[in-house]
């Protein structure tokens, strides 16, 4: 996350970290009192505190560690409920990305759960020159992790070039339909 973070400061864009660490974390539980409100109505935990950082960013960059071919269980609790009670469009069009973090297996697939956020929130999926994940069981080991770290900042020069080209472009997003929703029981 540092060389991604090092990659946009070195384009003039301000970066900020987020850490969810130990901090205690609930799941969702589907129980709708979000609807209308754009945020949980848990607010016991950092939930809302990372919603409101990522509808203030121009754009997201989201790092987990791999534990069983998966991302942080803690994490994906956590984006559950954040991009669940966001709703639609309040996210929208915001250029993000995932950095997985592994020893040695399990990347493409945290990877790709990490993605599936994105995707379902209309947002704009940066990536690098391969898939953005970098090995190492220490912070030392993924340092000698020499294409790893290049994939960081090539992902961070390709994060700053598509938050320029927005900001430059200064065209209005595309217009949201309303969403039609199918559960395939007829």
């Amino acid at each position: 996350m540092s060389e991604v973070a090092k990659a946009l400061e070195k384009n003039e864009i301000e970066t900020q970290f987020f850490h969810i660490g130990n901090k205690p974390v609930r799941g969702c539980i589907a129980c709708g009192g979000c609807r209308g409100k754009g945020k949980c109505v848990f607010e016991d935990d950092v939930a809302n505190e990372m919603l409101s950082l990522m509808q203030g960013a121009d754009g997201i960059v989201i790092g987990s560690p791999v534990y069983y071919a998966g991302p942080n269980g803690a994490l994906c609790a956590l984006l559950d409920r954040v991009f669940f009670s966001s709703g639609a469009g309040q996210l929208a069009f915001k250029p993000a990305a995932a950095v997985v973090s592994a020893r040695r297996g399990g990347t493409t697939a945290a990877f790709d759960r990490l993605n599936k956020y994105f995707t379902i929130n209309r947002m704009p999926v940066v990536s690098s020159q391969y898939w953005n994940s970098v090995h190492g069981f220490t912070p030392e080991d993924v340092a000698q992790d020499e294409e790893g770290l290049q994939i960081m900042r090539t992902l961070g020069y390709n994060m700053a070039w598509m938050l320029k080209n927005i900001e430059h472009g200064n065209q209005p997003m595309p217009e949201i339909e309303p969403q039609i929703s199918t559960h395939f029981i007829r």
